[in-house]
Formats: structure tokens, C-alpha cells, sequence
């Protein structure tokens, strides 16, 4: 009897005196109702201009938290608050069990859920902690092989990335938000000098120091090797996949640690970004497992809807962000399948090597509800990175095969800027190498971009180095040839297929419009003349 007096006591002491992970969500928020009427007292402006032309609703999800309620909170007994949640009106807090669960009488708490699924009473879904073996070392996967130059190139060109900056489609005009562990030296490196003369560096947040101060080390470079590959830029030697593009950084991950409340600092993170009218999330992050095994998530887990970090990913989707995941890097572990949030409703991205071939390392799909993950792949094995030092460097990763992606997945939505981040993520896997036959190691492939601009009816054809365009195809009422502006006026000549001339037209690099409006619904052939170079397309009329 004294034996298990003194088990209980020690198992209360555990459960009652231990620092615990928790949300806390409250009843209700303050002035609801007059933010929405004046949305700009808690948006951006252009996110307000984001949200009108995508026509996403401003709701509740967009008012901050009721601030007195916080600091309410952080007078309770043992209460640390570590985040906080407006899409989900909650808080993450430190406390131990009796002194989190004595929140609860405070009139504007709705309810409590903890991280170790356990503590949870009416939870539905508790990880068997003994079955699941540890993951969260596998987050980065850098394995830095010897420092190279110039090899950049292979990592955009087996995306078909090269064929959107031939035509000037290179980020510009979109605003990437990169979550990640660290960014030391990016405000002086000379990678991102361009970056920096552009004003594409809009600064940030650390949202694990609390701090404006984000270009320190923080005990890791990950971000800043991250965001190399979509904004380095070294003249002859390096050139990432949205160099004109902007971006802000936000520090999320404590790399020291692994903990709960770093999906916390995601999520306030991912919010940030939509009140700024952010197009696109670039987040090479996973999580898992964390050092205590309390806290896990089994791969059952993986479904898109249990993790919190998942769930506040698939509102920043709902918000009209295009949110880029790596997949993970435990493809050849027991872990075997992806991580949170690339479960979610976000675009997945694996990794391949230089011969568009599955690595081992890259997280395997399906998501545990049975969704075809992952949704794209890219280069993570030897991908080109730029450290704070300034040197090229080989690494592997899908960490950096993701925003080998989000950068080209900006890029590409320059070209057709009225389309929104679902229609986007949906023409992208249409482009893929496995559209038609997906599996569980690849997913939909690789994406070719410039394949991707054919199905927005842009016709192209590359002669040298040098971009023609014939669009939109199909056509309704008219189409335009693009020319490069190395080239002259063109001579214009539409056949029906029998052979038969239909029209003729001298173009200038005004690239004028030539009117199909009064043609039959047919296929034509369309002959392009110019300094001696003839191009052939097909023409359809809708």
C-alpha cells in the first residue's frame, strides 16, 4: 500500500508540478464587428487589396486576441505565454497541470488543450509514445559536400524555372514570407546585394526571441541557406528561382530544441503574413517528435487535421497563401512518411537528385488520409546553397527543395497573376512528370514550368536563348505574338489545315493583337516570319 501511495504521489508530482504545453482558447474577442467594417485598423493594406481580388472574406479569424485577456493570463499563478493565435483565439502557455487546468475558471476561457495528448480527457486520438521513434533529427538533413560555383543552373533548369526568367517572369511583384530557424548575415551578405537594392528585403520578426533582431545567428544559418536558393543572387555563378521577388523573414524554430510551442510560433507567424498580404509561405521546417515523446504525433497523425501547426497552414490556404512545405527528410527511417504541415492543404515538396531520381532520405507520402503527397518534387540531393559566409556549398535536403519550388512557384505566378494560390498549386501538379500516375515516393514529379505556361495558353518556343510567344492559345476573340527584342517585325500567316490562307499580318514589337473573333471553332496553323527564322504553332479557336 505505501508502495503505490508513493507511486501516485510521484506520478502527481510529475503531472502536476512539470512545465507543460497548452493551448488555452478563449470565448469570445473584443470589437469584432467594427475591425471587419474597418478592415484596415487590422489588415495591410495590401492585404486588403489581396483579399478584395481573390474575394476572400475578412472575418473573426482576422481579429487579433483580446490582449486584456493575455495579460490576464500572464498574472495567474505559474503561467508562462509563449504565443498567441488569432485564427484559432488561443494562446500557447508554459504551467504545470494544476496551475494551466485553474484557467479554466477564469469567465472568458473556453476551453484547454494540452500537448501531451494524455492530459486531454475527451481526446480521441493518444499516441502510443513506445511505438514512435524519435524524428525530429532528421528536420534538416545539411550534409555539405565541397564548395562549388556556378552550379545553380541545375537545380532551375530541371523545373523549366529557366524559361520563366527568359521571359522576365522572376518573382517580381510578389511578397515571400520565409519561416524558418535563422538568417545570419543576410543584411550584408553580398548574395543578396541585388536583393537589398531592389528593396526586396522587407526585415521581420524573431518570434522565438521576441525580437526585430533577425539577421543574428541564433545558433543556426538554415534560413538564410533557405532563402539563397530563391533569392541568391551572384552574377555568372548563382541565380535563384525569384530574385526579384520580396520577402520577410520570420524565425519560428529554435533549432537548440524541439518543443510544441514552435508550431505555435509558426502559426503566429503564418498570421503576420496574411495581415502583410503575403502571396507566399516558403517553410522548410517539419515537425513530428519532440524531445519529450509526451508530446509526439504518430505518422497516423499525419492526416492534415490533427497537428496544430496543420490546421493553422490549412487557414493561411484558406486565406489565399500559397504555403510550400518540405516533405521531410525521414524516407528512410522508421518515421518513413511526411511531416507536419506538409500533410496539410499546402504544396509538399520532396527531393530528387540531379537525374530526377527519388532520393532515400526524401518523406514519403500518402498523408494519412489517404491524399497523394507529395505534391511536387525538386532538387535536394547536392542542391547549390549560398551560406553567411558567401560561399556556394552543396547540402541535401528537402529543405531546400522547397524553396527551389516556392521560388519558381513565384515566378510562375507572375506570368498569370489573376489566378489564385489553389488554381496555381493545381496547374503546377498538372505540369508534373507523374500527373497521370502518381505514387507514394514522388507524388505528382517534377514539375516543368515551362510546360505549365502551354496550359495557360501560352504557346512558346526558345531559339537559343531567346523566348517567342504566341498567346492566349485556345483563343476566343484574339491572339498576340511575343517576340524577343533582339528580333525585327514579324509577318504573320494563319492557315486553316486544308492549307488554305486565312489571313496575313505585319506585326511590330508591339506585339499588336490579331483578331480571330469572326473565324470558325477550327484548329489553324500559324506561320510567324522574322529576319529569316520561321516558327510553326497550332492555333486553336475556341
Amino acid at each position: 500500500m505505501a508502495r503505490t501511495i508513493l507511486f501516485l504521489c510521484i506520478i502527481f508530482s510529475v503531472w502536476g508540478g512539470a512545465q507543460e504545453h497548452a493551448w488555452v482558447y478563449f470565448k469570445d474577442k473584443d470589437q469584432v464587428e467594427a475591425s471587419i467594417l474597418n478592415p484596415s485598423s487590422i489588415l495591410s493594406e495590401r492585404a486588403i487589396q489581396k483579399k478584395n481580388r481573390f474575394n476572400i472574406a475578412i472575418d473573426e479569424r482576422d481579429v487579433p486576441v483580446n490582449e486584456d485577456y493575455i495579460a490576464q493570463l500572464k498574472l495567474q499563478n505559474g503561467i508562462t505565454v509563449k504565443a498567441k493565435s488569432k485564427w484559432f483565439n488561443c494562446v500557447h502557455v508554459l504551467g504545470s497541470v494544476s496551475d494551466i487546468s485553474a484557467l479554466t475558471d477564469l469567465q472568458f476561457v473556453d476551453h484547454i488543450s494540452y500537448a501531451d495528448k494524455a492530459l486531454n480527457a475527451k481526446s480521441n486520438s493518444v499516441t502510443d509514445v513506445g511505438n514512435v521513434v524519435n524524428n525530429h533529427k532528421n528536420k534538416f538533413l545539411e550534409q555539405g559536400v565541397d564548395f562549388v560555383y556556378g552550379q545553380s543552373y541545375s537545380q532551375v533548369e530541371q523545373l523549366g524555372v529557366h524559361v520563366l526568367h527568359q521571359n522576365n517572369f522572376t518573382g517580381e511583384g510578389f511578397l515571400i514570407a520565409v519561416l524558418d530557424s535563422g538568417f545570419p548575415n543576410v543584411d550584408q551578405m553580398d548574395a543578396f546585394d541585388r536583393l537589398r537594392a531592389n528593396n526586396g528585403l522587407w526585415g521581420g520578426y524573431d518570434f522565438v526571441a521576441r525580437s526585430t533582431n533577425i539577421y543574428t545567428a541564433n545558433g543556426n544559418d538554415h534560413g538564410t541557406k533557405v532563402l539563397s536558393d530563391m533569392a541568391g543572387f551572384v552574377d555568372g555563378q548563382f541565380v535563384g528561382t525569384a530574385p526579384d521577388a520580396r520577402y520577410i523573414l520570420f524565425r519560428t524554430e529554435d533549432a537548440a530544441t524541439e518543443t510544441p510551442v514552435e508550431e505555435s510560433y509558426w502559426v503566429e507567424a503564418a498570421e503576420r503574413a496574411d495581415s502583410l498580404g503575403v502571396d507566399i509561405i516558403n517553410s522548410s521546417l517539419g515537425y513530428s517528435t519532440y524531445d519529450n515523446p509526451r508530446y509526439n504525433y504518430s505518422p497516423a497523425d499525419m492526416d492534415g487535421n490533427t497537428a496544430f501547426i496543420s490546421k493553422g497552414a490549412n487557414i493561411a490556404t484558406e486565406k489565399g497563401i500559397l504555403v510550400v512545405n518540405s516533405a521531410g527528410n525521414s524516407g528512410d527511417s522508421s518515421w518513413g512518411v511526411i511531416t507536419a504541415p506538409a500533410d496539410a492543404n499546402v504544396f509538399g515538396v520532396g527531393a530528387v537528385d540531379t537525374s530526377s531520381d527519388y532520393v532515400a532520405f526524401s518523406s514519403r507520402g500518402p498523408s494519412a488520409d489517404g491524399r497523394i503527397k507529395p505534391d511536387g518534387m525538386a532538387l535536394g540531393a547536392g542542391a547549390t546553397v549560398i551560406g553567411p559566409d558567401d560561399r556556394l556549398v552543396k547540402n541535401n535536403g528537402t529543405s531546400f527543395a522547397s524553396p527551389i519550388m516556392a521560388g519558381a512557384m513565384a515566378s510562375f505566378w507572375q506570368a498569370v497573376p489573376d489566378k489564385n494560390n489553389m488554381e496555381i498549386m493545381a496547374m503546377v501538379r498538372e505540369s508534373s512528370s507523374r500527373y497521370q500516375n502518381p505514387n507514394s515516393r514522388m507524388g505528382f514529379g517534377i514539375p516543368n514550368f515551362s510546360k505549365a505556361l502551354t496550359l495557360l495558353g501560352i504557346d512558346i518556343s526558345n531559339s537559343g536563348d531567346d523566348l517567342w510567344y504566341l498567346f492566349p492559345n485556345p483563343s476566343k476573340t484574339d491572339f498576340q505574338v511575343r517576340l524577343p527584342e533582339t528580333y525585327g517585325n514579324a509577318h504573320v500567316t494563319l492557315f486553316d489545315i486544308y492549307g488554305r490562307r486565312i489571313l496575313e499580318r505585319q506585326l511590330n514589337q508591339g506585339n499588336e493583337e490579331i483578331s480571330v473573333e469572326t473565324l470558325s471553332r477550327a484548329i489553324y496553323i500559324v506561320h510567324v516570319n522574322v529576319d529569316g527564322v520561321r516558327k510553326e504553332y497550332k492555333l486553336i479557336k475556341n
